[in-house]
């Protein structure tokens, strides 16, 4: 049975965790430490799917610390030095900043990444094909051409509006992505950018008079607030269209296309087992998600009714999940 240990932080104090059982000097549990940077499904869905993965390959009885930074630095930095501290046998970091922090702070122990979309430019790896010293992991580089192409596909799509975090550097690289993709297709790109989720209605009310449609890329600043932007964009009457497809049954959203995060998450679990199993994390190359069973695209069609949309056929065709009359289909 695997055992869960979940330690609150504060911003100023470090909590250390309290194990339970009675384990003797002599036995070995293997111990898993898990950062993520907010609270979100997507991040949540990875959480369980490492979870679950290693579960599956004889590691039920692996302790985990599973941690949430809160959208704070230094609170991720504290959860660093507290797996350091405890002596976890692989940190796990889920999205940039919490990989950033435990690869920082963490250099004697493996650390792996999980949803970090480009890991050279955040400096987790210098290349794509080896592993850093101790750290090694997997992107979800989303198909942002592909996602601006669908939005354009709902109709007289002439301008984009993106909200993003200016100081998450997922973030930035796939608003540039956006920007090439709108310019690609001849579409208007106007961006607002925001320092924390405190801002993200302000940012989506300085666009959505712009637009015509509002695309969000898998930015956990501003999924951690996509309420506000859903709220912001029904009243406008535009479309909101994301790279995360946990967001769009239920919350509002027109549609998705991207990865299935639970899907990532045992991906991320495979690599932790590799790990466990003796492999070098500087041997081993950034994963990617591959495969085209990979990728959801999920499209809410009582959203379209009440936005007056009509959404091609084919493209209805072309969906892995659709939500109809408040059911998926």
């Amino acid at each position: 049975m695997k055992k869960i240990i979940t330690i609150a932080l504060t911003f100023a104090v470090l909590v250390l965790p309290v194990f339970t059982g009675g384990q003797s000097d002599d036995e070995k549990t293997i111990k898993i430490g898990i950062s993520k940077i907010v609270e979100h499904p997507a991040l949540n869905a990875i959480e369980q799917g490492v979870q679950d993965e290693l579960a599956e390959m004889g590691y039920g009885d692996a302790e985990y610390i599973l941690q949430n930074a809160a959208g704070d630095m230094n609170t991720a930095s504290q959860i660093a030095a507290m797996f350091k501290m405890e002596k976890v046998d692989v940190a796990v970091g889920i999205a940039t900043p919490t990989a950033i922090a435990l690869a920082t702070g963490i250099k004697d122990q493996p650390v792996v990444f999980s949803a970090v979309t480009d890991p050279v430019g955040a400096g987790l790896v210098d290349n794509l094909e080896e592993g850093k010293n101790n750290v090694t992991g997997i992107s979800d580089m989303t198909p942002v051409r592909m996602q601006i192409g669908i939005i354009a596909d709902l109709g007289d799509i002439k301008s984009i509006g993106h909200i993003y975090s200016a100081g998450e550097p997922n973030a930035v690289k796939l608003a540039e992505f956006a920007e090439e993709g709108c310019r690609d297709l001849g579409i208007d790109f106007v961006a607002a950018t925001i320092a924390n989720s405190s801002e993200v209605m302000q940012a989506a009310a300085s666009i959505a008079g712009k637009v015509d449609a509002i695309y969000l890329s898998t930015d956990n600043t501003v999924f951690s607030a996509l309420g506000s932007v859903v709220e912001v964009a029904t009243k406008a009457g535009i479309p909101v269209f994301t790279a995360d497809t946990t967001s769009a049954a239920d919350s509002g959203v027109l549609g998705a296309y991207g990865f299935d995060y639970y899907k990532l998450g045992r991906a991320t679990g495979k690599l932790v087992a590799r790990i466990l199993e003796g492999e070098d994390p500087a041997s081993i190359p950034t994963q990617f998600m591959t495969e085209a069973s990979d990728l959801d695209l999920v499209l809410n069609l009582d959203v379209a009714d009440a936005l007056g949309l009509s959404i091609p056929a084919d493209l209805i065709e072309k969906a892995t999940t659709v939500v109809k009359d408040g059911k998926v289909q």
